[in-house]
């Protein structure tokens, strides 16, 4: 039996062919199902840590103009749209300029009322319920101590915010969600800008829901410096989705 030997040229096309394949098929899955995001400011503090890498599902929330690369004008508004729901953990775009990606927290549904009274959160005229479960040095940038604080939605949804002193974001005039749009805040309450400062997110801008954390490294990690990518947290492959 004789083996058929590739040419040079031969080879060099099948390599090319198999690359094309692999970004395709890596495109597809970027823009269907998965999208990986990285952490870069501290506002959700203490779910998510400056240097996160997590995971977030874009068929959870349907699909609009900003799932697709470079967000063509193709069409407008969700198609195959399942509603969030309050406590999700979102990336979106930012309203302000529909480019950059932020993250944050879904506390507002459309035709909710939400106001800050005193540092705490108010839905529909009722104070959500809250523990104070003792105070803590936060990591996301100087020394500082701050109060932890689980906050449990009408939902179920439970999770820890952070509350670092007394600021102007602690009592708010009372905003009602327009329908179509989310009321969005950072669980870090006094170092993150969010609706409260910018406004309500357009159902479009929603790009999928924050699911697990692949990978945390320090902040001084670099990709051009080799000697700090051993520099990680131990937080791979934590969920988003449990109550914390």
């Amino acid at each position: 039996m004789r083996t058929v030997k590739k040419t040079v040229k031969e080879e060099f096309v099948e390599l090319f062919w198999t690359l094309l394949w692999a970004l395709v098929i890596a495109l597809f899955l970027r823009t269907v199902f998965f999208q990986p995001f990285h952490i870069p400011t501290g506002s959700m503090y203490p779910q998510l840590k400056v240097g996160d890498y997590l995971i977030s599902s874009k068929y959870a929330y349907g699909y609009s103009r900003y799932s697709l690369p470079l967000a063509p004008k193709l069409f407008s508004g969700r198609i195959l749209a399942p509603k969030p729901k309050r406590g999700d953990i979102v990336v979106f775009k930012w309203p302000r300029d529909n480019k950059t990606d932020y993250i944050k927290r879904l506390i507002g549904l459309p035709g909710d009322t939400v106001q800050m009274r005193n540092g705490r959160l108010w839905l529909n005229g009722k104070m959500v319920p809250s523990q104070v479960l003792g105070e803590e040095v936060a990591d996301d940038g100087p020394a500082h101590v701050v109060t932890r604080i689980r906050e449990t939605l009408p939902n179920g949804k439970s999770y820890i915010v952070w509350d670092a002193r007394v600021s102007s974001a602690d009592n708010t005039f009372v905003e009602t969600v327009p329908k179509g749009h989310y009321f969005m805040m950072g669980d870090n309450r006094d170092n993150s800008l969010d609706s409260r400062s910018w406004g309500f997110v357009p159902a479009e801008n929603l790009v999928g829901r924050g699911e697990i954390i692949l990978l945390s490294v320090n902040r001084n990690f670099r990709l051009l410096k080799p000697w700090t990518w051993f520099n990680f947290r131990k937080r791979g492959f934590v969920s988003l989705r449990k109550s914390r």
